[in-house]
């Protein structure tokens, strides 16, 4: 072993002991484990196409409303609004007026639903891939589509509500209007959060289980919109309409991933404190408990029919400390702590005593003789025909 080696793991030793730096790398850990950048970028994509029905839907409702409404012309116009491509231009003085059509409106307003549910679908899939929710036990596709339309009617009320907000701030709270719009905006989105993590997942889960998260990704969106609001009214002021276009496009695409990540990053922190998933290696081996316990659990991930079970064995070289030079019996989780983070999971099946295995959900299995093979072979059976498969790993010789 190498010098910078040797500081890496004393490093990791260091960061396994002290909380305020293991939950952290527990969570980056967790993150790559669960390929929650991909479903990020999935959700980016089903966004973007979601921007645009709204930005026509927008335009028609501007058309309706400027038409009839000098004064809040007049409000648009100094807005950050009029510095975003196409709408900007026809807000101008010289510019032509936006008009109203119904077709557009009714186009926009089905092209608006069609996409913010394919948001929801993938946001739905994100959140129980994040918390490592079997494939057996996902919502059925009727359930699927009415968890996404429940967070859809959670988006638009919480719409509503906002410019409602923003409305009465701006009428009857002269000076304090924008701490009054901000704080609500603020609690709205934190009670939206809080909704989309509870609805998504198909596992039961209450506001004592998200609420950490809920105010995180809420922190997380705040920052965005400001960034993103800052960057409309500075950088793309003087751009082209061509140029100005495409710059609208790349930066509504990055923002999305970005707030997309964020909001993945908020929901692992859930999932690792609940069921204290930390810590976790930077070096392996040695394996710690929240190496078993996630290397569990992304194995029982893939389980995608009731009639089989999966369990988890490591090699006894999951124990080796090359510090030590030999196994270390430290990090060796016993039966009972081993499954101390996952509710539902029973205790380790040991074999041989030489081997470590990971918590696996177990049910009563009653066990019979087999009388196939005369009294000398006596195996155990799974009664009313269940097939049980067991992958384990061939023992080091």
């Amino acid at each position: 072993m190498n010098k910078a080696e040797r500081l890496i793991r004393r490093f990791d030793r260091f960061q396994q002991k002290h909380a305020v730096l293991a939950v952290p790398w527990a969570v980056v850990q967790k993150f790559g484990n669960d390929q929650a950048g991909a479903f990020a970028t999935r959700i980016a994509y089903r966004g973007l196409f979601s921007v645009f029905p709204l930005m026509l839907l927008l335009t028609t409702i501007l058309g309706f409303v400027l038409s009839s409404n000098p004064a809040f012309k007049r409000q648009v116009m100094h807005s950050a609004l009029s510095q975003f491509p196409l709408i900007g231009a026809q807000l101008k003085p010289n510019g032509h007026l936006l008009h109203g059509s119904g077709p557009a409106l009714v186009v926009g307003v089905v092209g608006t639903v069609w996409g913010t549910l394919g948001v929801t679908n993938a946001a739905e899939s994100a959140m129980n891939t994040v918390w490592n929710i079997p494939y057996v036990n996902w919502p059925s596709f009727v359930f699927r589509k009415l968890r996404s339309a429940a967070v859809l009617i959670a988006l638009g009320i919480a719409t509503i509500a906002s410019a409602s907000l923003s409305t009465f701030a701006t009428a009857y709270a002269e000076g304090t209007s924008r701490p009054v719009s901000y704080l609500g905006s603020v609690l709205i989105s934190l009670a939206v959060f809080t909704i989309a993590f509870t609805v998504l997942t198909a596992e039961p889960l209450g506001w004592r289980d998200v609420w950490l998260g809920a105010v995180l990704a809420t922190a997380f969106w705040e920052v965005l919109q400001a960034a993103g609001g800052w960057y409309v009214a500075r950088e793309l002021r003087g751009a082209t309409e061509t140029y100005g276009v495409l710059a609208a496009v790349i930066v509504i695409l990055s923002w999305m991933f970005l707030a997309a990540q964020v909001t993945l990053l908020a929901v692992e922190v859930n999932v690792v404190l609940k069921y204290r998933l930390w810590p976790r290696s930077i070096t392996q081996p040695p394996l710690t408990e929240g190496d078993r316990k996630m290397f569990g659990r992304l194995a029982r991930f893939e389980v995608r029919r009731p009639e089989y079970v999966v369990h988890v064995d490591f090699k006894p070289d999951a124990n080796t400390d090359p510090l030590r030079n030999g196994p270390d019996s430290s990090t060796a989780p016993s039966a009972s702590t081993a499954c101390s983070g996952d509710r539902g999971e029973a205790a380790n099946r040991r074999q041989g005593g030489d081997r470590n295995r990971d918590p696996t959900p177990q049910a009563e299995e009653p066990v019979g003789e087999s009388s196939d093979h005369g009294s000398g072979d006596r195996r155990p059976r799974l009664h009313q025909g269940k097939h049980q498969e067991h992958v384990d790993h061939p023992r080091p010789s």
